[in-house]
């Protein structure tokens, strides 16, 4: 691929705009939703981009446009992921504050109250990361979290299984939209460099989740309460009322108009990202990037990254207090325990995130295989620790909380290792499709049977994790000897030349991108970027 000058740069984006009342063809057969959608980026901006990625940028006009990103974006992420695991252990609380007992729950039905959510998350997973293409991110993703909250709400007034299991099932609908649009904004607004800390900051509001969830359970555990329906209320509504604050504070994309930046502004963002290769922001759907995404093999890895990572979050998340409480603990005791556990979640994503900005080059994969390690310590300890000793199974239980880093940092690397924006959203899909699976799997392999060691779902979380680091360490092949690969054939054609800042004019798949180089990477970067 040439490099690309003025000329062809107008010559691309004349390519990607439509025919006249193409547009509002388009618009008439969404009808009302139709005024909704979002537009392809402004020839205009497009020219700009091309002129600016010619340029050099002024560092201390980045940083300040970085600075005000942060405060837009990663205050908005992290509350909302607050929110959202707060209620991923509601259910976990319930357990032993008696909604067992308050549903007439029979044999298996609390398993099934723990899976059903990601049915309705497994259902509507690949058609929501498509409308994220068709629609503004931003706003798409304030409208899921609202509805999710209300439906949140409707569950305390469940009077049975069957009221439960149909609440919790369009709940995971209306949540499916979450991670991945999470990892789009931060694809976004972040170079590649910049996308594993800023995800581990939002995705670090998850350990405090845990731990305020111990707290607020607190009351009821002393004066011996049944479930706090009260605080869940509170909770469900506030996240209702964040979604407003979704909406009017995270802009949708850098390609298009934005109350918080100027064009010039939005012409610098894009450009600091020219070497990322990731592809310009577009509503159309490509079948040929689908067919690619659907005949590469990351996608799969992806998919089984988050199934073998989600087999564990599936237990932990729903069985969590009920293990502790089978070491020997109380109510009281139990909902304590889950505090330390959740400043361990802090803990391991921000060390994790801070050690790959300071790790040599191609330790990510790497660095996701460490912070495994402790889970699988963790889980052995659980499994076959001594039964009268209640500090090494405790001990063994926090430890477990090391796998989120390893996420985490996969999270990054689905974010900056894709190109196209049909291909990522399938890419997207596929990763928490295996969330959803490993998620539905997990709660069945503790056994009411097993109660209170459950053996057979702490093995599981151990073999998952094995399955894990194979995984890790099949992608990292993968990325390293496709880099490789592309510098031999660019050494061996060194008379042909190709725009390294072309893949933020172009929606152009890593495949097809001879520019684009996989991050299998820590590269060198200040932590907080200031």
């Amino acid at each position: 691929m040439a490099p690309i000058g003025e000329e062809e740069a107008k010559q691309t984006i004349e390519c990607i705009e439509e025919t006249p009342g193409a547009e509002e063809k388009k618009r008439r057969r969404w009808g009302l939703l139709g005024r909704l959608l979002k537009d392809d980026p402004a020839p205009e901006l497009l020219e700009d981009l091309a002129r600016m990625n010619e340029t050099e940028l002024d560092p201390v006009k980045v940083k300040a446009i970085e600075r005000r990103i942060d405060m837009l974006i990663i205050p908005a992420l992290a509350v909302c992921y607050m929110f959202y695991y707060i209620d991923k252990t509601t259910l976990s609380y319930a357990a032993i504050f008696g909604i067992k007992t308050d549903l007439n729950l029979g044999k298996s039905e609390y398993q099934w109250l723990s899976s059903i959510f990601y049915f309705g998350w497994l259902i509507w997973a690949m058609p929501t990361n498509f409308l994220m293409t068709k629609f503004p991110v931003g706003k798409y993703l304030a409208f899921n979290i609202f509805l999710w909250g209300v439906l949140l709400m409707a569950q305390a007034a469940s009077r049975d299984f069957k009221d439960m299991m149909i609440l919790r099932f369009l709940s995971g609908a209306a949540e499916s939209t979450a991670d991945p649009a999470f990892v789009i904004i931060t694809g976004m607004w972040y170079t590649r460099e910049q996308q594993p800390v800023r995800i581990g900051l939002w995705y670090s509001a998850n350990g405090v989740g845990i731990a305020l969830g111990g707290y607020w359970g607190m009351p009821s555990a002393i004066s011996k309460a049944r479930f706090p329906h009260g605080w869940c209320l509170n909770n469900r509504a506030l996240c209702s009322a964040w979604a407003v604050a979704l909406y009017l504070f995270v802009p949708n994309s850098p390609y298009y108009k934005s109350y918080w930046f100027t064009n010039d502004d939005r012409v610098v963002v894009l450009s600091r990202k020219r070497h990322d290769q990731g592809g310009a922001d577009t509503s159309k759907l490509k079948w040929d990037q689908a067919v690619e995404a659907f005949i590469d093999p990351k996608t799969y890895l992806f998919f089984l990254l988050g199934f073998s990572g989600n087999i564990p979050n599936g237990g932990i998340s729903n069985f969590g207090t009920l293990i502790i409480q089978g070491f020997g603990f109380n109510t009281l005791q139990t909902s304590l325990m889950q505090m330390p556990y959740g400043a361990v979640v802090v803990f391991c994503i921000l060390s994790a995130v801070w050690l790959n900005t300071k790790a040599p080059k191609n330790s990510r994969t790497l660095l996701m295989v460490l912070y495994l390690i402790p889970n699988i310590v963790g889980s052995c300890m659980m499994a076959w620790g001594p039964v009268t000793s209640k500090p090494v199974r405790l001990i063994g239980y926090w430890l477990t909380g090391s796998y989120n880093a390893t996420f985490v940092l996969g999270l990054s690397l689905i974010s900056g290792n894709v190109g196209g924006q049909t291909k990522r959203a399938i890419v997207n899909a596929s990763v928490f499709l295996g969330v959803c699976a490993g998620n539905i799997i997990g709660p069945f392999l503790f056994k009411t049977s097993e109660a209170p060691k459950y053996t057979t779902g702490i093995v599981g979380m151990l073999v998952s994790n094995c399955v894990e680091v194979a995984v890790v360490l099949c992608l990292r092949f993968i990325f390293l000897t496709s880099n490789s690969r592309r510098d031999k054939k660019l050494a061996e054609h060194d008379g042909v030349g190709y725009d390294p800042t072309g893949g933020m004019v172009e929606d152009i798949t890593d495949w097809k991108n001879p520019a684009f180089r996989y991050v299998a990477v820590s590269l060198w970067f200040y932590f907080f970027c200031v």
